[in-house]
């Protein structure tokens, strides 16, 4: 055993375990996007379905990032490399988990910025009194000031590096736990305030009482992929983020147990998100399906109709707020992880370089929304964040997801009974066997499918020339993570981790 991995940062708790892997996975994709597409896609009915999928796909997922992660004592950068069988060529799939916490951290924190400078606006009582169209122009100029929203980007990336500074136990747990607790106190104050506005009862009828014939005519195949791929990413497995708290771990307990633990205060944000969105819409007569305008622009105008809009929309925000900061330190401290291993610095030299790195990477994803705006990637209307979104959301995460289940089911990677045995370690729940065929074949025909109908979504309403020459693309991202998984390599392992 290495120096480094003799003295390496554990936690001093489950509890901050838990709360520190759920702050990773709780981010605005559970209290801005589900919210939004409770309201698109019949509320109950999507739930349920997106349940569904939590248990077949999400903690599948989740169990092999932390699998790995336990076993190596390692980052995304460094486990394959302690895992895998010598002279294979699992070891250069890391690049997509490294890729993955970087690229995703370069727009992360401009929308982070967003939170702040909009929880800020509440505080001083900005939207007071004020119309629809001054919410929309005060949402339009934000974008269009670089300084501005530079300040509020830099600003989440300093919050994120002062307590990745102060390290695992005195920085990122303790101040982890403080967040998370307020963020669930913030949370049911503001659900409970939703639930008993007058008018809220039919918000709460469409939230808790499915209506499949509404489904019907959206269309089963748009509500059931809506509800798949909104499971697979919430829980932000894929990348490596979760990979590196699960090497702080230690193996008292079974890791199934702990992945439902996790999911399930995930899966409780997001509901109570919902709660306190879409009754609340419903009692002033705002549609709940605004799609990624909710939290800017419509949910600011609920607040202007609110007796007390200001404390309720500025509770709500430092409720958003620490969500999103939440992740960027759980996000930051991965990436600092990945350059102590993969360099051998020491936690405040890669701390430094991490803040750097991340404060002048998001730099473009800024000037996209005003400098930069006629740079529009991926089609008219797109931009630096959309990009850098695409890279990560459509390609990343499920190629890293789909490259950690293939690496813990191969017979010439990890192998399922190094799988299992690292996941059955401890007390508590266990992974039964009859899983492995789940998770051999069906599992990753699950992400391939989420994988290519993103791009179908994506790239099919600008013809079918452009989706062709964008599939080809995503083929070749499968072929390179195939063609890695498919070397023999040696029967001996390079290290295994105990």
């Amino acid at each position: 055993m290495s120096e480094q991995q003799s003295t390496r940062d554990s936690f001093q708790s489950r509890l901050g375990f838990i709360l520190v892997s759920a702050g990773c996975a709780i981010g605005i994709g559970n209290v801005w996007k589900f919210p939004y597409l409770c309201g698109q896609y019949g509320g109950a009915a999507f739930i349920l379905l997106y349940l569904i999928f939590l248990l077949i796909l999400g903690i599948p997922v989740l169990l092999c990032e932390f699998a790995l992660g336990r076993s190596s004592r390692q980052s995304v950068a460094r486990c394959f490399d302690r895992l895998a069988p010598a002279g294979s060529r699992w070891p250069s799939l890391k690049y997509i988990g490294i890729a993955g916490v970087i690229l995703l951290m370069l727009y992360y924190t401009t929308v982070t910025g967003w939170m702040l400078d909009y929880c800020w606006l509440h505080l001083k009582g900005t939207f007071v009194g004020q119309s629809p169209a001054f919410i929309q122009t005060t949402f339009q100029e934000m974008l269009a000031q670089p300084l501005s929203m530079g300040f509020w980007t830099f600003l989440s990336c300093l919050l994120g590096f002062l307590v990745c500074y102060m390290g695992l136990e005195k920085g990122i747990e303790r101040i982890t736990k403080v967040m998370m607790s307020a963020l669930l106190l913030l949370m049911i104050i503001l659900a409970v305030h939703s639930l008993f506005l007058p008018g809220a009862e039919k918000g709460i009828e469409f939230y808790l009482v499915p209506n499949f014939a509404s489904l019907e005519k959206l269309g089963w195949g748009n509500v059931i992929y809506a509800a798949m791929s909104q499971a697979f990413f919430t829980l932000s497995a894929g990348n490596g983020a979760m990979m590196i708290f699960a090497s702080y771990m230690d193996k008292k307990r079974s890791l199934p147990g702990e992945a439902l633990t996790i999911t399930a205060l995930d899966t409780f944000v997001a509901l109570m998100s919902g709660f306190i969105i879409i009754p609340a819409c419903f009692a002033y007569g705002i549609q709940p399906d605004a799609g990624p305008s909710l939290i800017f622009l419509t949910i600011p105008n609920l607040f202007t109709l609110m007796p007390g809009g200001r404390i309720w929309g500025s509770l709500f925000f430092v409720f958003l707020s620490f969500a999103a900061l939440s992740t960027v330190i759980a996000v930051m401290e991965s990436i600092i992880a990945c350059f102590r291993e993969l360099l051998g610095w020491d936690r405040p030299k890669a701390a430094w370089f991490v803040f750097a790195l991340i404060a002048l990477g998001s730099i473009p994803c800024v000037l996209g929304f005003n400098l930069w705006s006629s740079f529009q990637p991926l089609g008219p209307g797109t931009g630096v964040l959309d990009l850098e979104d695409f890279i990560v959301s459509n390609n990343l995460l499920p190629l890293g997801g789909l490259t950690f289940v293939l690496f813990c089911t191969r017979k010439n990677g990890w192998g399922w009974t190094h799988f299992l045995e690292e996941v059955n370690q401890g007390a508590g729940r266990n992974l039964a066997d009859r899983w492995k065929l789940y998770y051999t074949y069906g599992l990753p025909l699950v992400i391939l499918a989420i994988y290519l109908k993103g791009y179908d979504d994506l790239f099919a309403k600008q013809g079918g020339e452009v989706l062709i020459k964008w599939l080809a693309l995503a083929f070749l991202f499968l072929a390179w993570i195939f063609w890695s998984a498919a070397g023999k390599g040696r029967k001996d392992r390079i290290s295994q981790a105990k």
